[in-house]
C-alpha cells in the first residue's frame, strides 16, 4: 500500500517545522520507500507496517503537542511494489 499523510501538530504556535520533523524522522528511520514534500509524507509498504509507522509518527508529534490533525489518502493493492516510482514513471511516459 501507498499512504500519502500530513500530520499537523495543534496548540503550539506557527512554526510546526520541529514537531512535524519529528514525524518525517520516524517515517525515514523506519526503512520504508518514502517521500516529503511541503504538503505530505508519502510511506509504502505492508498495511501493517505502514500504519505501524503512522502510528508512531503521530505518537512522536504528541510529545510535544497537546493535539494533532492526521489526513491521510491510501491506496491499497496487496501485491503491488515499487508503486511510489513506478506510477511516476507511467505517467511521465505518456507526457514524452
Amino acid at each position: 500500500m501507498i499512504v500519502a499523510f500530513s500530520i499537523t501538530p495543534l496548540g503550539v504556535g506557527e512554526g510546526v517545522s520541529e514537531p512535524v520533523a519529528r514525524a518525517v524522522k520516524v517515517v525515514r528511520d523506519s526503512g520504508l520507500p518514502n517521500h516529503t514534500d511541503a504538503m505530505f509524507t508519502t510511506v509504502e509498504g505492508e498495511w501493517d507496517e505502514v500504519m505501524d509507522v503512522l502510528k508512531r509518527a503521530v505518537e512522536a508529534v504528541a510529545e510535544v503537542a497537546p493535539r494533532v490533525s492526521l489526513v491521510l489518502k491510501a491506496d491499497v493493492r496487496p501485491g503491488a511494489t515499487d508503486g511510489m516510482t513506478g506510477k511516476v514513471e507511467r505517467l511521465e511516459a505518456h507526457l514524452r
